[in-house]
């Protein structure tokens, strides 16, 4: 019976780098599709100047503060998902599917009507730049109308990553980018007897490429009969104390994409109140941002489905050695990434039309993520692992605590107390990651991250706890 058990935690690496290339490599590759949407956008934007950059950069961080708001319930989905597909329990997946559904639609109409209806309040509370608001506001008004579509879509994607279908977003991602560039074409520069709408027009593009995402995504789902069917009845069967289960585990996660997101609101005040040429580098330097977490997110994610469904198949130490070769993996691909960043960042910068002082704040801004960066990869990894190990209450306190005492506090102090270089600001932004780093290197160490939500995996828990005592103390002995 130790001998079964033993051969069923054993690790084969051999499934672990199949997992990053046969998962990894294609969300990755799908999240980069979404960043060069958002480069695609923000070059041709570029073209008109410095002033529609900092708007358009200024509306990002207003859908960002839209995304936290709604990626806890996504995230949550994502742990459930994962070990539900473990344990082979279809109807746990509809179920989750639908109550996520819900919030998640709940909180996209909520900032819709907000942004439909009152774009230059929004952007008000992120710039005191009356020329950039007044640029940005045709543009959010019209990607407001978005937002719905995108939790439809971000939840149907975490679906399909989560049951191991992984080529339906990347095509998806492939048409809405190829739309949106025709469409950025056409509009922003007025081709073909069409208005020059310069930033409306990119938006358009988004909301258009959008539906385009959507409807592919609902195509695939709707034709794959065979992996796994949704159930209207099912998707809203949240009897049994299952609501409570969900909202015990989900909970600590829309905390903290929900506080981190108020944390990013108020470190982007802090940022709308530099000058100009400051604020259109921090827009550039976020789309390159976007590239990092391109590859990072997708390995997270991977990270997520893998450990979630060992832990909810009752595998728990496979899944803690997959946490731990995450957590040395993905630090080292965005320390390269960024390397190389810094050594092009030039040619790069250009690409976004900034001028001498933009491009000097750039070429800083990479060198200094280029050590925060990979922390910052690392720390997330594991949170995004611990959420699928079915701990969500550790690395959101952990987060959240860093945050609010550490690294907001420093920018705003920075920024606007005692008015410092925009360069030492953009250095406060990721003072908290260093200290996240001590703790979460120790919390993955224990092992007390493992908390299934599945009966095969609960009833494994104890072996797992023995096991893990056994290889320390076997260690520790060695050592000695």
């Amino acid at each position: 019976m130790r001998g079964k058990a033993l051969k069923k935690n054993q690790v084969d690496w051999s499934v672990f780098f199949k997992a990053v290339v046969t998962i990894a490599l294609p969300i990755a590759l799908q999240n980069f599709l979404s960043t060069t949407a958002s480069m695609v956008d923000t070059i041709m934007i570029g073209s008109q100047g410095e002033l529609s950059v900092a708007a358009v950069g200024i509306c990002s961080q207003i859908s960002s503060l839209f995304f936290s708001c709604y990626f806890g319930f996504a995230g949550g989905s994502l742990l459930f998902f994962s070990q539900y597909w473990g344990a082979g329990n279809h109807k746990g997946i509809n179920k989750t599917f639908g109550i996520s559904m819900t919030c998640m639609l709940a909180v996209a109409l909520i900032f819709a009507v907000t942004a439909t209806t009152s774009p230059g309040f929004l952007l008000g509370v992120y710039t005191d730049k009356q020329n950039i608001i007044q640029v940005g506001i045709p543009y959010i008004r019209i990607v407001g109308f978005a937002y719905p579509l995108q939790v439809f879509a971000v939840l149907i994607s975490f679906l399909m990553r989560s049951t191991e279908r992984v080529k339906a977003p990347l095509i998806s991602s492939i048409l809405a980018l190829i739309t949106n560039f025709i469409l950025n074409w056409i509009l922003i520069y007025g081709r073909f007897g069409m208005p020059k709408m310069g930033a409306a027009g990119a938006a358009v593009g988004t909301l258009v490429s959008g539906i385009v995402n959507l409807i592919v995504l609902l195509t695939f789902l709707l034709r794959d009969k065979n992996t796994l069917v949704l159930k209207l009845r099912e998707m809203f069967a949240w009897g049994d104390g299952f609501l409570k289960i969900y909202l015990n585990k989900c909970f600590p996660i829309i905390c903290n994409e929900l506080f981190y997101g108020i944390g990013q609101m108020l470190i982007n005040v802090v940022i709308g109140r530099q000058n100009e040429s400051a604020i259109a580098a921090m827009a550039a330097f976020r789309v390159l941002e976007g590239f990092v977490f391109a590859f990072f997110g997708g390995l997270a994610d991977a990270s997520s489905v893998v450990v979630g469904k060992e832990v909810g198949a009752g595998h728990h130490m496979k899944g803690y050695q997959y946490v731990k070769g995450f957590a040395l993996l993905c630090p080292a691909i965005t320390f390269c990434i960024c390397a190389i960043g810094l050594t092009f960042n030039a040619p790069l910068l250009r690409l976004f039309g900034l001028g001498a002082e933009a491009m000097f704040y750039g070429k800083y801004m990479i060198m200094i993520y280029l050590a925060a960066g990979t922390i910052r990869t690392c720390n997330y990894i594991m949170n995004s692992c611990y959420r699928a190990g079915g701990e969500s209450i550790f690395g959101t306190v952990l987060e959240i605590v860093c945050l609010f005492t550490i690294s907001v506090p420093a920018t705003w102090i920075a920024g606007m107390v005692l008015h410092l270089p925009f360069l030492a600001v953009f250095a406060f932004l990721y003072t908290d990651e260093l200290i996240r780093l001590v703790f979460e290197v120790y919390y993955t160490r224990t092992g007390k991250w493992v908390k299934p939500v599945t009966e095969e995996g609960k009833a494994a828990v104890q072996q797992f706890r023995e096991e893990l005592a056994e290889s320390r103390g076997l260690k520790k002995a060695v050592e000695n």
